[in-house]
């Protein structure tokens, strides 16, 4: 394993990241790529480090975006108190095997990003922003890819890399990539889970120690629906057994349970044979949590 050494550049503005960016790297390692993205809102944990990790085995500069973009809240959102620890980020993105002297931090703030203000062309998830995030959170999806293309095109890599907690929008991303002609490679990391099996996220921290036990009943209703699954059941049975497994462990706030195309977000109905993403969306406290797993719908006929 080759051994990252070394602080990495922190850039504050466009200025700053095109001079990060204008210097060759200063080892070659034979990686596939010349230049990773790792596009974050901060409040970093294990899971975002995986990305960098991982970013670390494809190319030799490796760029970490953080930024809370603004587009993606609606009003009624946690912005003001979206977590937030610059420093806290940058000492653990310089840890052993992550950052080092070639790589770059980029923090803007949003007057760096939308010089203008709010843009007034943004881009428009289309169908597969229509549905369950889109549908609970009007406009989100939108937000996300507006932001992703500006940093793409700000940063200029050769491959994204995006974890698959957030399914859908992976999903949306590969999509614009490929209906926009965005010359870069997607690349989905596996989630990260805590040792009790919470899908890692910023906003775990919000919960309470009562909380925090009652969201172990997302995965227990992916395990539960992906048992059911393995049976050969239909679709229905599949989301009755993960809105079961809710409702014993007391979340009952919840957005949805739904199974679905994993391309396009479409239902996975009695017809989809092979594979099917299972997804929660579910409130515990005021937290709002998501998760997912991948599941095989068997041949039924």
């Amino acid at each position: 394993m080759t051994t990252v050494v070394g602080t990495p550049t922190l850039a504050r503005t466009r200025t700053e990241l095109a001079a990060a960016l204008s210097s060759a790297p200063h080892a070659r390692t034979g990686r596939p790529h010349g230049t990773a993205v790792v596009m974050t809102m901060g409040a970093l944990h294990a899971g975002h480090l995986s990305l960098v990790r991982h970013a670390r085995t494809l190319a030799e500069r490796v760029v970490v975006t953080i930024f809370v973009n603004p587009l993606q809240f609606a009003p009624t959102e946690d912005l003001s108190r979206y977590p937030r620890d610059l420093e806290g980020d940058l000492e653990l993105l310089s840890g052993p095997g992550l950052l080092g002297a070639d790589d770059v931090v980029f923090a803007p703030g949003p007057q760096d990003v939308y010089p203008d203000g709010d843009p007034v062309v943004r881009v428009a998830a289309g169908a597969i922003g229509d549905v369950l995030e889109g549908e609970s959170r009007p406009g989100h999806l939108d937000g996300v890819l507006t932001v992703v293309l500006k940093l793409l095109h700000l940063t200029r890599p050769d491959v994204a890399l995006f974890g698959r907690k957030d399914a859908q929008q992976l999903a949306a991303v590969r999509r614009m990539v490929r209906d926009l002609d965005v010359p870069v490679e997607v690349v989905g990391v596996p989630l990260v889970r805590d040792d009790d099996g919470v899908a890692l996220s910023s906003r775990n921290a919000y919960l309470s120690a009562d909380e925090r036990r009652r969201a172990l009943g997302l995965p227990a209703a992916l395990r539960a629906g992906s048992e059911v699954a393995l049976t050969g059941a239909a679709p229905g049975a599949v989301l009755d057994a993960a809105r079961t497994a809710l409702a014993a462990a007391g979340v009952d706030d919840v957005d949805y349970v739904a199974l679905v195309d994993p391309d396009d977000f479409t239902p996975a109905g009695d017809e989809h044979v092979g594979e099917a993403l299972l997804l929660l969306a579910a409130r515990v406290g005021a937290t709002r949590l998501i998760d997912n797993t991948t599941v095989t719908l068997g041949d039924r006929a």
